[in-house]
């Protein structure tokens, strides 16, 4: 695990809505975060909770009716958000990459896996089709695709699951990104496959030096490869800390709910999961107060008025949106 202090990407403040005729709905509500080199930063949170928008908005690729409303995405002191077209096309893949969810959809079923990949490298580099041919037999290799100077050739459908998200992952690193950030990398994958992806991601930030951003719902990923997360919650960050601190002092009641549904091997065989009451809030109507208040084990009666950001907690590293939050336990 990495300790520098280079912030790489800084998220500051970051509001996005999804605008048509008829509304103007807030999605993502003053999220501030910070990517430093060489670390490992996790996203985690329920489905919808702004988790993978929040980078899409940051990075321009967004839907079109969804638009940053407010903040900045800084990188190296550049504002993404005021980059036209061409400028921020030109920093997506040298300066920061992204692998998609679904390798099936985000890969072209009509184009060999070599042929996408050159496309790659010869829109941002000086490049014959021979020598980005070559480096794409490199770049295969390195993400360990097996005969990388034959599959190079191969479509999509003739690779396996596992082999297509290596190969968005080759992509991804194609142009030597400082920051990667990957969306569900491990989705549809057993457990296997899962286990070396993410042993991949985690060998190619510590050859290379880049931060990986891991957008996840699976709190034992995050255990075993990050060194700080972010807990998201109905389009907020609820709780920021490092990952040691976040497991074993948790500082929301959302973060606490989140371990109790979890499965563990060290618990009586007849132990029941409890799951967490009710369902996430209505983005365009929103409580008053904390919006998880109606959800909350430990709800106060000013919950439901008061709206708590984020505040320093046990250390300045440790931040919770809860003004309870010295009232909450942490799982044993």
């Amino acid at each position: 695990m990495s300790d520098s202090s280079k912030v790489l990407l800084d998220i500051r403040h970051l509001s996005v809505a999804v605008r048509d005729a008829q509304s103007n709905t807030p999605l993502v509500r003053d999220v501030s975060l910070q990517v430093k080199s060489g670390e490992t930063l996790a996203i985690v949170g329920e489905s919808g909770s702004g988790k993978t928008l929040t980078f899409l908005a940051a990075l321009g690729i967004a839907p079109n009716n969804i638009k940053v409303t407010a903040g900045e995405v800084l990188f190296e002191n550049d504002d993404l958000t005021k980059l036209n077209p061409s400028e921020l096309r030109a920093r997506r893949g040298t300066a920061i990459s992204m692998v998609f969810q679904d390798p099936l959809s985000a890969l072209n079923p009509v184009f060999s896996i070599g042929t996408q990949i050159i496309e790659v490298l010869r829109a941002h580099l000086p490049m014959t089709k021979a020598q980005a041919r070559a480096r794409a037999i490199e770049l295969l290799e390195r993400v360990h695709i097996p005969d990388p100077h034959r599959r190079v050739d191969d479509y999509p459908h003739q690779f396996s699951g596992g082999m297509r998200q290596r190969a968005l992952i080759a992509m991804a690193i194609a142009l030597e990104p400082k920051v990667l950030i990957a969306d569900e990398p491990t989705t549809a994958l057993d457990v296997t496959v899962q286990a070396q992806v993410l042993e991949l991601l985690s060998q190619l930030r510590e050859e290379t030096g880049m931060a990986l951003v891991l957008i996840t719902h699976d709190l034992g990923l995050v255990a075993r490869h990050a060194d700080r997360v972010a807990v998201f919650y109905a389009g907020r960050v609820v709780e920021q800390a490092s990952v040691q601190d976040l497991f074993h002092e948790t500082r929301h009641p959302y973060t606490v709910s989140l371990f109790r549904t979890i499965p563990r091997l060290d618990s009586p065989v007849h132990t029941a999961l409890t799951p967490i009451a009710g369902q996430p809030p209505n983005l365009a109507q929103l409580p008053k107060g904390c919006p998880f208040a109606p959800r909350c084990y430990l709800v106060k009666p000013d919950c439901g008025s008061t709206q708590v950001k984020l505040i320093d907690t046990t250390n300045k590293e440790h931040l919770s949106a809860c003004q309870y939050w010295s009232d909450v336990h942490p799982e044993s």
